[in-house]
This record gives C-alpha cells, sequence and structure tokens, in this order.
C-alpha cells in the first residue's frame, strides 16, 4: 500500500509541475507553487526531486503515459509498421501541441550534458517495452527482417526519433515535428520490412 501511495504522491507532484510548466513557464514556476498545486509538502518534494531541474527527467515519464494511453487503442487490424508510425506521429503531436517547445528542448539538452541517469535511454521505460513488442511481433510474423536484431532495430528506430526530435529543438521549432517525422520515418525503415 505504501508504495502506490509513494507513487501517487509522485505522480501528484509531476501532473502539478507540467501542468503551471504548460501555462506559466519552466522559469516562472517555483517548488513552492508546484507544492501547492500538487496538495504535497516541501518535504514530499524533495524526497523525490532534487530541485526543479530534476522534474525535466519526468517528462519522459508523460511521454510513456501517452504511449500507454495509445498502446491500449491500436487497432489490430494495423500492420506493426502502421503501429510504429502511427505511435511516433501522436506522440509527435503531442510533443508539438501540448508540451512547452523550451521543456522539449531543455530535456534533451540536459540529457546530453548529465553524469546522472538517462531518462530518454532508460530500457525499462514504456516506450522501449512497446517498441520491442511491435518489432517481435513483427518479425515472428515476417513482416519485419530477421536478419536484424530486436535490440538493434529498436535502438535504430529510438536514435532516428532523438535525431529528429534534436534537429527540431536546433531548429527552434521552426517546422512541424510531426509533419516532417511522418515524411520521413517511413522513408528510413522501409529498410527494415521484408
Amino acid at each position: 500500500m505504501a508504495r502506490k501511495a509513494d507513487k501517487n504522491t509522485k505522480a501528484k507532484i509531476v501532473n502539478a509541475a507540467w501542468k503551471l510548466f504548460y501555462e506559466q513557464g519552466y522559469e516562472n514556476t517555483s517548488v513552492e507553487e508546484i507544492v501547492y498545486e500538487s496538495g504535497t509538502s516541501r518535504g514530499s518534494f524533495y524526497h523525490y526531486f532534487e530541485g526543479k531541474d530534476d522534474l525535466l527527467n519526468s517528462l519522459s515519464d508523460l511521454f510513456d503515459g501517452k504511449y500507454e494511453e495509445l498502446k491500449n487503442n491500436l487497432p489490430e487490424s494495423m500492420s506493426c509498421f502502421e503501429k510504429l508510425m502511427f505511435l511516433n506521429l501522436e506522440l509527435f503531436k503531442m510533443m508539438e501541441n501540448e508540451t512547452p517547445f523550451e521543456l522539449v528542448s531543455r530535456l534533451y539538452s540536459s540529457q546530453m550534458t548529465t553524469k546522472g541517469s538517462k531518462s530518454l535511454l532508460d530500457h525499462n521505460r514504456v516506450y522501449y517495452k512497446l517498441l520491442r513488442k511491435i518489432v517481435a511481433d513483427g518479425q515472428k510474423s515476417g513482416e519485419f527482417r530477421d536478419d536484424i536484431s530486436l535490440n538493434e532495430f529498436v535502438k535504430a528506430y529510438a536514435l532516428c526519433e532523438r535525431a529528429i526530435i534534436n534537429d527540431w529543438c536546433l531548429c527552434n521549432g521552426e517546422y512541424s515535428l510531426a509533419k516532417y517525422s511522418e515524411t520521413l520515418l517511413p522513408i528510413l525503415f522501409k529498410g527494415f520490412l521484408k
């Protein structure tokens, strides 16, 4: 029971923080406002996070929440390739339309300089588990090449997504992330089809 309460407290803090970041901007949001909005305590905040910057890593938790939502709504009629493209498009729409650009940019730049854990590379995330399942299903059904290991396929896919996001951040979001990816990813990954 304590684990569930811990998870709920952390989730309250994360959800309150991202709500405030979206409404007020990252720089204009204080730890005190996050604590107040979440209905938790300062002690709880510092139990889970070293500071406001540490919350940037929780953005990947929000992305995983989106993947959880999407995976339950994937039509069985979709091919594995279509599932990958659909998941990418929907997440990139969320990043582009519902996540402040400044925060995506900060997350990606912080992941390059952090000496601690890199949340975007955590293979225990829902993201990686879902990719592995879809790719394994595609290899098993003969849709995807099986001369490329499951891990190499997933690594290449994640690398391409990160590269597109990094470029979008470098270009200050001057183009549509979702539309660019919708065009580019199928071209890059047709080589993985049998």
